[in-house]
Formats: C-alpha cells, structure tokens, sequence
C-alpha cells in the first residue's frame, strides 16, 4: 500500500467535519481515478445528489460511496464511522464499545456493532498478507477457566494458533492469530497453508502436532521449549502473545470465546502497523472501505 497521510486528531476534526467531507474522502478511496460502475465497469455517471447516489449512464445502476463496503446500509452518519475509526485507532490500547457509545453519543448496541465491524475489515484486510521467511509458530490458549480446570493444552480455554515472521536480524515483522478449535496436527496445517508462504522456514516447539508440517512445502525445526539454556527460542512469540494477552484484559477486561478472532484480528492489525503512528486512521479506513458488508446477525452467530 501506498505511504498514507498521518493525521493528527485537529487534522481530523478539521477535515472530516461535515458528512460531505467524509463521503467526498470514501469517494476517493473506493474510486482513486473517479467513478467505476460495480456492475459494468463504465465510468460515466449521473450524480444524484439529492439522494447520494451515483448512477452509471450505461446500465442504470446506482450506487452510493458505503455501498459494497462494511458501511453498507447504515443509518449511522459517515461523520460518526469516520470518528470511530479514528479512536480506535489514535490508541494503541484500542477502546472499548461502551467508551464508543460515550464519545459517539450512541446506544451501545450500535456502538459494539460498529466496532465488531471495524475489527471484521481489519481481519480482512490482513488475510491478503502471507507469513514468510522465518516463521515461528505456536499455540496459546486465551480467556478465563472455570475453578479446578486444567492448564496449558489440556485447558478450558480457547486456543489460538500464532505465526510471527522474522526480518534477517531475528526482529519480528507480521503476526497472525487463530482462534482454533484444537491444536491437532491437521489443525496446525491448516493454519500453515491458508497463512504462512511456501518455502518458508517454521520454527516451533517440541509438540508431536508441529511434526505434521514437515512435508507441507516449509522446512521446520521443532524442540522443547527452555528458556533457561535456550532463551532465543519463540522469544518473540512469546512477547506478542503476552502483548495480545495484555491488550484484551486491558482493554476489553476479557472476552468470550464466540468473538475472540475479531478481537485477535485488531491486535494483529495494529502489531502489524505498529509503525504508522498517526497514518493508522487512514489505514482502516482503506479497510473498511474495501471490506464487504456484514450484518447485526452475522456478527453475533
């Protein structure tokens, strides 16, 4: 993606003041070079302003800046989405649907839905990434246990499947997480092919599932994890899963089982843009914009 624009919080109240502001900028972003018909692909078009819609000359379509996108069919002003992208983003502890609510001036229904669906593009937008290079790879288990409830892989809680790819000086670059319903060894390459690239090298611990990889068009090496006499080993890792741990209980004071990848896929999303500072409002934005719809009821099945 192309360097975005950082934006500062009275760049933002200046620009995206008035909802024509904000759907003249979703414009620009959906149609960079004016105008496409989703239907036919023509490129000329009658305006409708009256309605805010946009109306191809060739095939009669119709269609508004939200159309197509995350933002489709709300009744919630652009002026508020665009606003609640930008909290969500401007900390890196994220903010909580009920803070939305607050500042939104919204119920907090409304408030959660519209976070979930920020979150949803945000996963989105990072499944067109792949791991590659040195991979580490291992499995961590989130959320609360019932009294009495086994520890570590015999647990109650939800496993997570995590990657994390390496730059040449062992420094950690993307991060993917899945919430799995076990660690098995189908499960694993699974998660390998559908995230980490062929040709890749994946390091992981001594867990028999981990074995399975071999033979899945990556090289991998796997022994037990010893952080006396082998400290290096899934370091990394290991700090990103304490970070995504730390994130969640700070933030979200936990979370249930059914919406744990929407909140794993806004850690990833920010890890991976960790580096962005004030560009972060811009990048979601190009997520929600090309992430497709979807509904109350999706969200909470």
């Amino acid at each position: 993606m192309a360097k975005q624009k950082t934006m500062t919080l009275l760049e933002f109240q200046k620009k995206f003041s008035t909802e024509k502001a904000c759907q003249e900028h979703l414009f620009t972003i959906r149609w960079p070079n004016g105008f496409v018909c989703p239907k036919c692909g023509h490129t000329e078009y009658f305006n409708i302003k009256s309605r805010h819609l946009f109306q191809c000359k060739n095939c009669n379509h119709q269609a508004s800046v939200t159309a197509g996108t995350i933002m489709e069919k709300t009744q919630l002003p652009l002026v508020k989405w665009f606003w609640a992208m930008f909290l969500m983003g401007e900390d890196k502890r994220g903010c909580s649907a009920l803070y939305l609510s607050k500042q939104l001036g919204v119920a907090y229904s409304t408030a959660w839905a519209i976070s979930h669906k920020i979150r949803t593009a945000m996963g989105t937008r990072d499944t067109m990434y792949l791991l590659e290079g040195v991979i580490e790879l291992d499995d961590a288990f989130f959320g609360g246990t019932r009294k009495g409830s086994k520890r570590g892989r015999g647990t109650d809680k939800t496993a997570v499947l995590v990657g994390l790819s390496l730059d040449i000086c062992g420094k950690p670059l993307f991060a993917k997480m899945s919430a799995v319903e076990n660690v098995k060894g189908k499960t694993i390459t699974e998660f390998a092919k559908d995230n980490i690239k062929s040709g890749s090298f994946i390091s992981s611990d001594g867990y028999k599932s981990y074995n399975k990889l071999c033979g899945e068009g990556c090289s991998h090496e796997g022994k037990d994890f010893d952080p006396e006499n082998d400290p290096d080993h899934l370091k990394w890792l290991h700090i990103v899963v304490s970070n995504a741990k730390a994130f969640i209980l700070g933030t979200y004071h936990g979370l249930d089982s059914l919406h744990i990848q929407s909140y794993l896929d806004e850690f990833c999303f920010r890890f991976n843009r960790r580096f962005f500072g004030t560009q972060l409002f811009n990048r979601i934005v190009n997520a929600c914009a090309f992430s497709c719809p979807i509904s109350y009821s999706e969200l909470i099945r």
